[in-house]
């Protein structure tokens, strides 16, 4: 399958921004799962790709001077193969046994764990995990924070893709399983439903399994990986700081399609 990505980010300011810097992952990288064809980045200046600790590519886009307004683009076409139910990789999956303040499993989280997998530590053991907390907890759009935590959507029962992967990562860890927060792009038939997309993988059998919550996939054949993380801090697309400013409005528009190439 082959995928083309259009991704613009607008973030507009009440009052003029002495000075911001971004921290973009919006470059994915190849791997035996998906080639990337073509990809670009749209930005108010150049800036050079370095990699961050978990290996994806990062883009530190850095304003000294005054602003009201910064726009960021990425567009390219990267081709999936459909088929691959796991990646491997060299590096140790042991980091992502840790827990962060936003995937840090309470009481209620650790039962729940239990309870859907008892002492099941495989792929079909997740996915009843997967299932269990797609039921438990309903996607609704702003039901929650960007700072909430998997315990928090948890006891409220409501959020978005990201909390569906926080819970996800809280109750895996919980059972000893390496996971790890993915950010990237859904290929939907559903256009309203198109946006920058948030799963979870764990680490079985020496490889690493997709479990998207919010949609109960465990198959990767239309996600588009872009970053990976302990949590959403580590891995989102675009994530700033500035000084000055005042409130703030961002705008984000995706399209992603499926394209055929000219024979």
């Amino acid at each position: 399958m082959k995928l083309s990505i259009r991704h613009d980010t607008t973030y507009r300011y009440d009052d003029q921004v002495r000075a911001s810097i971004q921290y973009l992952r919006l470059t994915p990288h190849d791997s035996k799962r998906q080639r990337v064809l073509d990809w670009q980045l749209e930005l108010p200046r150049p800036v050079r790709a370095q990699l961050d600790p978990y290996g994806n590519i990062l883009h530190v886009l850095t304003l000294d001077e005054p602003h009201e307004s910064i726009a960021i683009g990425a567009r390219g076409e990267v081709e999936i193969d459909e088929r691959s139910e796991a990646e491997h990789e060299s590096r140790s999956a042991l980091p992502f046994l840790r827990v962060s303040r936003l995937t840090q499993a309470d009481e209620a989280l650790s039962d729940f764990a239990q309870r859907h997998c008892a002492s099941r530590r495989d792929r079909r053991g997740l996915i009843g995990l997967m299932e269990a907390l797609n039921q438990h907890i309903r996607y609704k759009p702003g039901s929650t924070q960007v700072d909430s935590t998997a315990a928090e959507a948890f006891a409220g029962r409501e959020g978005v893709c990201q909390d569906h992967t926080h819970a996800f990562l809280a109750c895996a860890r919980s059972l000893g399983i390496p996971a790890r927060y993915v950010s990237g792009y859904l290929c939907t038939e559903d256009e309203s439903h198109l946006a920058s997309h948030a799963w979870a993988e764990a680490w079985l059998d020496g490889a690493w399994y997709s479990f998207d919550v919010t949609n109960c996939l465990a198959r990767p054949e239309r996600h588009l990986k872009l970053a990976v993380g302990l949590d959403y801090l580590d891995a989102s697309p675009v994530r700033g700081m500035r000084r000055g400013g005042g409130g703030e409005q961002m705008h984000a528009r995706v399209v992603v399609s499926q394209f055929q190439t000219s024979t």
